[in-house]
């Protein structure tokens, strides 16, 4: 099939890295893997930071402007897709190209990763909550990226549409030779974290990972930060400098390596939706040291690829640590089950196969709907 991709909430051209941006990519990989040819239809972005009706009304018409140009770009050149894929729809981030091109060309309407909170019925977001509402009422197919999700979900889908798609990532990208050394020379665990440095969420993580590791200060690790971000200034003074080093962004070519040379990753994920850094890690043997929080329980296999703790606990997460720290068996062990655990659920492969087969039940669906509606 042709499939026509946006992006609402972080196009996938976007300077800022991001999981989300990430996730977006491997879509259209994945698309085209299991043989599908993918059209970036638009890199239009709905998403704002703020709410209030004039700001979506505002953006609503800039989308269903761009909407209307791709229309144009379509029938001059005879070139219609067979579906629409959009990845990433919430409140902050409605659709209007999807459906309105759906609904103008009669073909079907795809939705991967898509959340609802009723709260934001009312108030500030109402109308990009309705907005979000409507289009996954118009989808085909919608696919939840984790458990939780799919839960809220379940309120306004039925089941025949919804369809749960565990995350995924090109594990390829994260094979690199198996002799990297481990450990540092002075025979000190050493620690990952790796993530943004925003305000918000992604400081409270660090905050949160700080207070665990003084609780931990007598055993011997050190910790490798990779991130930047414009809250760096006041997450830095939050963790001992002699045992930490701030490596700042690094590019995804020398993230492998870098995971790698670790032994154990750790990071909270306050309000993260899954976390795709837990995949990269696993992918790497690395035992994971995370939050249980949203989808994070769904990559990660509490227990046996990593150790989760509940969201914003300091002293468990700093528990948690102290048990892999200690136990080079176990920390071993868990490595292991890491990679199996991402080649057996998460990898490209599986992601092209679950995302052909949602392709196809999408356009059953929409040839079942034009039937019992006589055609229209």
């Amino acid at each position: 099939m042709k499939v026509a991709f946006t992006a609402p909430m972080k196009p996938i051209d976007h300077p800022v890295p991001s999981g989300d941006r990430t996730m977006g990519r491997l879509i259209v990989r994945a698309l085209h893997l299991a043989g599908h040819e993918v059209e970036i239809a638009s890199t239009f972005r709905s998403w704002r930071a703020e709410g209030g009706e004039d700001v979506t009304r505002d953006v609503k018409e800039l989308a269903l402007a761009e909407a209307k140009a791709i229309a144009e770009r379509w029938i001059e050149h005879s070139d219609v897709p067979d579906v629409f894929l959009t990845y990433h729809l919430y409140h902050k981030a409605p659709d209007w190209i999807g459906p309105y091109l759906c609904a103008k060309f009669n073909i079907p309407y795809v939705v991967v990763e898509a959340s609802r909170a009723p709260k934001r019925q009312a108030g500030n977001w109402a109308l990009g909550f309705n907005a979000a509402d409507a289009a996954l009422a118009q989808a085909n197919q919608v696919v939840a990226l984790t458990k939780s999700d799919a839960q809220c979900l379940k309120e306004v889908l039925n089941e025949d549409v919804l369809t749960v798609l565990p995350p995924f990532l090109e594990t390829a990208k994260f094979e690199v030779s198996h002799s990297v050394t481990k450990g540092s020379a002075d025979g000190k665990i050493r620690l990952l974290c790796a993530g943004m440095m925003r305000e918000g969420d992604k400081q409270f993580s660090y905050m949160v990972l700080a207070a665990a590791l003084k609780q931990i200060a007598d055993l011997p690790w050190r910790l490798t930060i990779a991130g930047d971000g414009p809250a760096r200034g006041e997450i830095e003074p939050l963790f001992d400098r002699e045992r930490t080093e701030f490596v700042g962004l690094i590019p995804w070519q020398e993230m492998p390596r870098l995971y790698r040379s670790h032994d154990i990753f750790v990071w909270p994920a306050i309000r993260e939706a899954f976390g795709f850094v837990f995949l990269e890690a696993q992918s790497c043997g690395l035992p994971v040291v995370g939050g249980r929080v949203f989808g994070v329980p769904d990559i990660v296999e509490e227990g046996t690829s990593g150790l989760l703790s509940d969201e914003g606990d300091a002293s468990a997460l700093a528990q948690n640590l102290m048990s892999l720290i200690k136990n080079t068996h176990k920390r071993e062990n868990m490595g292991l089950a890491a990679i199996e655990n991402i080649h057996k659920n998460h990898s490209l492969e599986a992601g092209a196969r679950g995302l052909d087969k949602v392709l196809n039940a999408a356009l059953e669906h929409h040839q079942f709907k034009r039937r019992v509606h006589g055609g229209r």
